[in-house]
């Protein structure tokens, strides 16, 4: 099969189509054909040398987020039939014509493939870090980056369980994010003071999605560091702030349907359309992603 492997840290360009064995599954491991694969900011950061876990082992197999049809079956593999479509988490090498998982969420009917593959990290991010805050039906959260993949995501969230949510996003996205049921206003200078006309009685927590430098602003507003969650900004540790990284614990794979089904019927949306290109093109889109620019999900397409 088709995989795209790297055999040493660096740029896009270490980035290269290989021919690799299809995988066997093993245990409760489901192989997935997969027609869809998440491109995702860690995969460019392990890509580079920036994110290493343990000592480097080469060739890597970048991708973990993955939509397809079960083709295999583990022995000890229950929940799923072959030919079932499927989206959620690969164990590895998600950059490929196939894939082992044994997390895996049904997808509706009505998803396409692109859509179904941008929910797991950032549904699984924005509800993790939404568990952080410790939030109850009637508080109010600001949500710093609400027009982007998990910001997006954590205000529905948020919203579906009775929470006000002030949004804040680019001038161009304020549509979006009052779309998306929050309060909006934009980043930049001055933030404290336009989310406090906003809402006279307080934030009661800070969910940060961008960093763009707003955690003095969410400070200020919380008047210390209380409940004040980032995902995005490194300036969290000298500033006292919780930055939700390492082991993202249990897959939510119940919730991942739930909202998979939510976008069906349109009570849930996507910030916006996916931006799709073949596995071949790898490099470029990593090159989209860590560059920052756009809108919508960076999906390879596959098969």
């Amino acid at each position: 099969m088709r995989a795209i492997a790297y055999s040493e840290f660096g740029g896009p360009e270490v980035l290269q189509v290989v021919e690799v064995p299809v995988p066997e599954p093993a245990g409760d491991e489901v192989r997935v054909a997969i027609r869809a694969a998440g491109v995702n900011p860690a995969d460019w950061k392990m890509r580079s040398g920036a994110l290493v876990f343990g000592e480097p082992r080469f060739p890597q197999f970048p991708g973990g987020e993955i939509a397809g049809f079960v083709d295999a079956l583990g022995p000890d593999a229950h929940g799923h039939a072959i030919g079932d479509q499927v989206f959620g988490w690969a164990r590895s090498g998600g950059y490929a014509e196939y894939a082992l998982s044994s997390t895996l969420a049904r997808k509706p009917a009505g998803l396409d493939w692109p859509d179904a593959v941008a929910l797991p990290v950032a549904v699984s991010t924005a509800a993790r870090v939404l568990a952080l805050l410790h939030l109850r039906a009637g508080e109010t959260l600001l949500v710093n980056g609400a027009s982007g993949a998990v910001g997006s995501m954590a205000v529905q969230l948020a919203l579906a369980e009775g929470v006000t949510v002030i949004g804040t996003a680019s001038a161009r996205n304020q549509d979006l994010v009052r779309e998306l049921g929050a309060i909006p206003t934009t980043y930049g200078d001055g933030l404290a003071d336009r989310v406090r006309a906003l809402a006279p009685g307080g934030v009661d927590a800070v969910f940060d999605a961008a960093g763009q430098g707003g955690l003095p602003a969410a400070i200020d507003l919380r008047g210390g560091t209380d409940r004040i969650v980032t995902i995005a900004d490194p300036a969290a540790e000298q500033l006292g702030v919780t930055f939700a990284s390492g082991p993202p614990g249990p897959r939510p794979v119940e919730l991942i349907e739930q909202v998979a089904e939510r976008v069906v019927t349109g009570e849930f949306r996507l910030p916006a359309p996916a931006r799709t290109f073949t596995l071949d093109e790898a490099a470029q889109a990593q090159q989209e992603l860590e560059r920052g620019h756009g809108s919508g999900k960076v999906v390879l397409l596959v098969n």
